[in-house]
């Protein structure tokens, strides 16, 4: 598209006056701008105002997007159109999230269950002039193959020691019906130190049998040499994992537990509660912790009989890190390394409010846990210290053939 006269001299003194850095931006964006432009008419098949027998819609106003770059914030005009619609391959969204949360946003707007974020989010994205099923289907279809890979990879390329269990729940319709669905996350250390995402699964609930077929997919796909599963209490998790994660000690999530104990005292009290038990892990070897608990026990159960009960029937599994390496304490106590990621799950996840159905949620949460994955591995960053791995695997046994943890 050519620029007009008063462009010219507006773009001139734009150059004139702008620093370095600001002159980069100016011209990127300008440069951006007309190239988008320039799209749209070839997407169109005629100028602004021209009169074509090529023509296939007409352009419709623009709607402002800032694209962030490092020369500075570029304040972009995307042409909209009458019918179907459209968006400029610069600007295509090349992370497998963006992807799959506007692949949710359309196929919601398709099927006509939406709410009105939803609707307002289509629209932004150029849905107000309508988006065809077939064009949601190419979506949906060209990012499945990618996440279904994803999700069904082999895990038996390297051990895991430790092996992180959560869940976190969203809303998608079943049967005609909004409902609230479990989605459950796997993630691991591997023997090296480093981290990967191991799996993810949507069910009804948490029940024994959902958590069971879980961790038996991940056995299945090779999951190996696992020495410490960690998780909060839920009844039908902790089974599953006693009955599919043999050889494997279970540790409760400190945290988790924390919450428990704070349900059963006075809400002034629980600073006081909280800063005692904790003292627990501040030990500095597996005897002292034990000790500890004990110790702490009887000084809480003198005013709360209740608390008492819990830190001593929880005692082994509270206890748990303990038979590991001191180096990797604080990383084995709890499932915080799992809450970042339900944080950006639910982040993501709340932008559409109410899925339209499990693979539209499972095609999200899929592509927000790849991406992670894919972070980690391409700038690895050892989550436990060099060195330290080496206790865990003492003899040159091959993961099926490991002893079981004391």
């Amino acid at each position: 598209m050519a620029l007009s006269q008063s462009d010219l001299l507006r773009l001139s003194e734009s150059l004139r006056t702008a620093d370095g850095v600001e002159l980069i931006r100016v011209l990127a964006q300008r440069i951006l701008q007309e190239l988008i432009e320039a799209e749209a008419t070839a997407r169109i098949g005629a100028e602004p105002g021209e009169h074509t027998d090529a023509r296939t819609t007409w352009r419709n106003g623009h709607r402002e997007r800032v694209l962030t770059t490092q020369a500075g914030d570029l304040d972009l005009a995307i042409p909209k159109v009458r019918t179907g619609s459209f968006f400029p391959v610069l600007l295509e969204r090349r992370r497998r999230i963006d992807q799959a949360l506007y692949a949710v946003i359309m196929e919601a707007y398709v099927l006509g269950v939406s709410t009105r974020s939803v609707d307002d989010l289509a629209k932004a994205l150029g849905a107000d002039s309508g988006i065809s099923k077939s064009e949601v289907s190419r979506i949906c279809a060209g990012l499945d193959e990618q996440l279904v890979a994803f999700r069904t990879r082999p895990l038996d390329h390297t051990r895991f020691p430790y092996v992180y269990l959560d869940a976190t729940y969203c809303k998608a319709r079943v049967n005609h019906q909004i409902v609230s669905r479990a989605v459950v996350v796997a993630t691991g250390i591997t023997e090296d130190g480093g981290r990967e995402v191991l799996g993810v699964m949507i069910g009804d609930s948490e029940t024994e049998a959902f958590w069971a077929e879980f961790l038996r997919s991940l056995r299945e796909r090779g999951l190996a040499g696992v020495r410490l599963v960690l998780s909060d209490s839920h009844s039908g998790l902790v089974k599953a994992i006693r009955k599919v994660m043999l050889g494997a000690a279970w540790q409760r999530c400190r945290v988790h537990f924390l919450r428990n104990v704070f349900a059963v005292i006075p809400k002034e009290a629980a600073e006081m509660v909280a800063a005692t038990i904790r003292t627990v892990f501040a030990q500095p070897n597996q005897d002292a912790v034990r000790a500890q608990l004990d110790t702490v026990a009887d000084m809480l159960g003198k005013q709360f009989p209740k608390v008492r009960q819990m830190l001593i029937e929880a005692k082994d599994d509270l206890t748990a890190f303990a038979a590991f390496p001191e180096r990797h304490w604080k990383k084995i106590q709890s499932t915080n390394p799992l809450e970042r990621i339900n944080r950006e799950i639910k982040r993501r996840t709340d932008v559409v409010q109410v899925f339209p159905n499990d693979d539209a949620l499972l095609r999200l949460v899929t592509a927000v846990l790849f991406e992670m994955h894919d972070e980690w591995i391409a700038f690895p960053r050892r989550y436990l210290p060099e060195g330290s791995m080496d206790k865990i695997y003492p003899d040159s046994h091959t993961p099926d053939e490991l002893p079981p943890t004391a």
